[in-house]
């Protein structure tokens, strides 16, 4: 009876401090929201072992994460993409493994963001390693792992207080992250807090956060992080080793009936001053698309994708993404490049 007594103590105190807990984090301004995760990367990487000719997939950095809309790609064209783009990362290693590692020939939508494409194949540098890293979990993962995980995703879309992004976000809540916010008087240079601006959904689709419009100072937090990441010394880029290794892909991926589109997504102010410098167009983009011979699209080439709102210089917004979408779509439809599969 006293074991039944202290069970029941237990659970409700259980139930009162979790409830507690959320409560307050709530009242901080947070909501539940899923992690942007390996987990949730190769949940989304299964999806092409099944894709036809028909279905896009779409690899790249950040940008192409942000600017291409999912549902607004569903509704004119009736197929959903496969988001499999990387924040920080280079493409090359996630087409690779769709080259080498499936039977896919449908279309493949590589972004090019000039600072990572041409950044290197070195495994150890970041930007291979970030992209790769999933790759190998994908295949690498244990059937606990994905029972697991599929035990995660209703409490990570419950609970606002379950929260343990890999990119380790300054307002994250976890143990790692408040410890974070700790200042302490030491003389090794620390970054500036990095929020999370973004959300996303199951299909991988990002959106920005409407406060990176409404608010400036909270967009100018995110422009102090992308300064303060480039402002030390930086790698030369690899221009000749990034771009055999993506040839010799594309060839073989059109070989066997792929379709491939590079897509230079927006950029402005720092990044595109920044991007300008250091991979003037005529050497780098231009060059590539010389050399891959596949349909390719840059923002600089068409006045429906140029002024759009790019809050903190790399990023469109949720709104100005909704309008890249469907502007590009219908670029692309114009071309006959992709169909509206909707009116067959």
């Amino acid at each position: 009876m006293k074991l039944k007594k202290s069970l029941i103590i237990a659970l409700v105190l259980f139930i009162t401090g979790i409830g507690a807990w959320e409560i307050y984090w709530r009242s901080k301004g947070y909501f539940p929201n899923l992690d942007d995760d390996k987990y949730l990367w190769a949940k989304t990487r299964e999806k092409v072992e099944k894709a036809t000719e028909n279905d896009v997939v779409l690899v790249g950095s950040s940008r192409v994460l942000f600017d291409i809309q999912l549902d607004v790609w569903e509704k004119k064209t009736g197929v959903r993409p496969i988001q499999l783009a990387n924040p920080g990362a280079s493409p090359l290693p996630v087409f690779h493994d769709l080259v080498e590692n499936t039977d896919f020939k449908g279309t493949v939508i590589v972004g090019v963001t000039p600072p990572l494409f041409f950044s290197t194949t070195f495994p150890q540098a970041p930007p291979w390693s970030r992209a790769f890293a999933k790759v190998q979990f994908y295949e690498d993962r244990t059937y606990a792992q994905r029972f697991n995980y599929s035990l995660s995703v209703p409490l990570q879309n419950t609970f606002a207080f379950v929260s343990a992004d890999e990119e380790e976000w300054y307002d994250d809540i976890n143990l790692k992250a408040l410890l974070n916010t700790i200042q302490l008087d030491n003389r090794i240079p620390v970054m500036p807090p990095f929020y999370r601006f973004q959300e996303i959904d199951i299909d991988r689709n990002v959106r920005m956060k409407d406060r990176m419009v409404t608010d400036t100072a909270f967009a100018g937090t995110v422009k102090t992080v992308w300064k303060a990441f480039m402002s030390g010394e930086m790698p030369p880029p690899d221009k000749e080793g990034t771009m055999a290794f993506f040839l010799k892909d594309a060839e073989k991926f059109k070989a066997r009936g792929g379709k491939i589109i590079l897509l230079r997504c927006p950029s402005s102010g720092f990044f595109r001053d920044l991007e300008n410098k250091g991979f003037p167009r005529k050497d780098f983009w231009d060059l590539l698309v010389e050399r891959a011979k596949v349909p390719a699209y840059h923002f600089e080439d068409y006045e429906q994708l140029q002024n759009l709102n790019i809050p903190e210089w790399s990023h469109l917004s949720a709104e100005s993404a909704d309008t890249f979408t469907e502007e590009f779509l219908n670029i692309l439809q114009k071309d006959g490049i992709i169909k509206n599969l909707k009116i067959k």
